[in-house]
């Protein structure tokens, strides 16, 4: 019973890294959609490259997500 009950539980910390994992490749992209970035897919894509690469370039992709580039700002100047 308890071998059951320790691969169970095994399995539920396993299907939690990977939906953590999964969840950290998708913000960046989801996050700069939502801010409506102009290189949105770019960040989206390098966010699941970050991923593939053991977490390399996840920090570049969250900075570039949230990043507002100069043409943004004077368009919401001009709002």
């Amino acid at each position: 019973m308890l071998d059951w009950f320790a691969l169970f539980i095994l399995i539920v910390l396993l299907a939690t890294a990977v939906g953590g994992a999964l969840l950290l490749g998708y913000l960046p992209g989801k996050i700069a959609r939502q801010r409506s970035h102009p290189q949105a897919e770019a960040v989206s894509v390098c966010g699941w490259i970050g991923l593939l690469s053991g977490g390399l370039l996840l920090p570049i992709a969250y900075v570039w997500a949230y990043w507002q580039f100069p043409q943004t700002l004077k368009r919401e100047a001009s709002a």
